[in-house]
């Protein structure tokens, strides 16, 4: 167990596309306490996706319930393979990532989403959810598929915004 450097953009690997994880090996299990771990560091913190620590696996860790936006979520869990079959609904949501420290920007994302994924005892799970937890696996997600935020801000040139810095 240990709290990992997070990669920040223009890093490489945060372009790169994972491999689906097939067996729990003693290295999944190390990735996913290490992400836990690194998501917990951070107070503010919502999300972690496995490239976004160097490791390319399909894993992302959440915990929708840290934001206060956050109405009904599942909780904190770790998303094995997640793949998204369904989603309605578009909506814009302004986004920040720990690996674009700098930024953040307005971002269209599916209002609701069907998702399945393995749990970290390699359990199949579907659940269907809404409003910021739905919008944070879509962001986390977008990272096994070396997609960042600002790849999908609305405008460059009017919805990406520095991040303000407090003394």
């Amino acid at each position: 167990m240990a709290v990992r450097e997070v990669l920040v953009y223009p890093d490489p690997v945060l372009k790169e596309i994972s491999e689906d994880v097939t067996e729990l090996n003693d290295k999944i299990k190390q990735v996913i306490e290490d992400l836990k771990d690194t998501m917990e560091s951070s107070s503010h913190s919502v999300g972690i996706a496995a490239p976004q620590i160097g490791e390319l696996y399909r894993i992302i860790a959440i915990d929708p319930g840290k934001n206060p936006k956050c109405g009904q979520s599942h909780g904190r869990q770790i998303m094995i393979n997640p793949v998204i079959l369904k989603w309605e609904g578009i909506t814009p949501f302004r986004e920040g990532c720990m690996s674009v420290p700098d930024y953040t920007g307005n971002v269209n994302r599916a209002r609701k989403i069907l998702v399945q994924y393995m749990d970290e005892n390699l359990e199949e799970k579907v659940i269907e959810t809404e409003g910021f937890e739905a919008i944070l696996i879509q962001h986390e997600s977008d990272h096994l598929d070396g997609v960042l935020f600002i790849d999908r801000v609305i405008s460059r040139r009017t919805d990406l915004f520095r991040r303000k810095k407090y003394k």
